[in-house]
């Protein structure tokens, strides 16, 4: 599961994806928060739309039980993000799996054709073999006829 996490993320260049989501908390991140939030380093989260404008005029315990709500519902749609991406893992190795049976079937059948084909060959020649075999029995009994009359 990591071997794919760590392929996910070498070819999801175009997206913004956390390095290492091994050591992702949300304990962690909400501490990180509130320590930059006591050392007033926050002031650029007012702006980026993180906190409404009204964040400007509410105190700093109201910001951090909002951006710990913000970042609740942020962490569920990761878990989300994160399930659904894990069913489509396990969606794709289905199908996989069922391509490779696929192709493992054609191959089988498409012996099995060219088996028949080759049978059928042989059974047409040795039918017209009979069939030569037979007029040339029919022109002998009509000569025979023709010796008994």
């Amino acid at each position: 599961s990591s071997k794919i996490r760590n392929t996910e993320i070498q070819n999801a260049d175009d997206v913004a994806v956390l390095e290492d989501c091994t050591d992702y908390s949300l304990g962690k991140t909400i501490s990180k928060i509130e320590e930059e939030l006591e050392k007033g380093d926050l002031s650029d989260c007012l702006g980026d739309d993180i906190i409404p404008s009204a964040g400007n005029e509410i105190g700093a315990e109201a910001q951090v039980r909002f951006l710990k709500a913000k970042l609740r519902v942020m962490q569920e749609e990761l878990d989300n993000v994160v399930r659904e991406c894990r069913k489509k893992e396990d969606e794709n190795e289905n199908l996989k799996s069922q391509l490779k049976d696929t192709v493992e079937e054609n191959t089988r059948l498409q012996r099995t054709v060219s088996m028949q084909q080759s049978q059928t060959e042989k059974y047409k020649m040795l039918s017209q073999e009979a069939n030569k075999k037979s007029e040339e029995l029919q022109q002998e009994v009509i000569a025979l006829e023709k010796v008994l009359h």
